[in-house]
């Protein structure tokens, strides 16, 4: 008798689980292509951050990371439409981010990783600008 109840439970949960799969709409192929921006060469073991976005624009809660393989690839199947937040990260290059929308069955995303910037130093000499304060004359110390 408790076996027959829980196999009852069981599949109510199984018909719930496929009633949730399919209440989801639509799903999506995504496809990553990641290159470097200055000569098209790919990025390998980049990591591919998705984000699922709300309805108010906000990244909504979890996640799934992906990694890319020697010729800068990955991608994942089962993607419902909707907004998506996609952030690429890899060492020696500046960090991408950009939100998608998913509304066809296959896609390919291409993103293309710049170098980082220069830094700012404020030893360094930075044109002809000068501050308020170095216009003046200096004033000589009481002795």
């Amino acid at each position: 008798m408790i076996g027959m109840a829980v196999v009852m439970v069981l599949g109510v949960g199984m018909i719930g689980l496929a009633r949730a799969q399919n209440d989801e709409g639509p799903m999506s192929d995504l496809r990553f292509v990641v290159v470097r921006d200055y000569n098209g060469k790919p990025v390998r073991n980049a990591a591919v951050v998705l984000h699922p976005v709300n309805k108010k624009g906000k990244q909504a809660r979890g996640g799934l990371e992906l990694k890319t393989d020697n010729d800068g690839q990955t991608n994942i199947d089962g993607i419902p439409y909707g907004p998506l937040r996609v952030q690429v990260l890899a060492p020696g290059f500046q960090t991408f981010g950009e939100d998608y929308q998913i509304d066809k069955a296959e896609m390919v995303i291409t993103v293309k990783l710049k170098r980082p910037g220069g830094q700012y130093s404020v030893y360094e000499k930075h044109g002809d600008a000068k501050k308020a304060d170095d216009t003046k004359a200096a004033e000589p110390k009481p002795q």
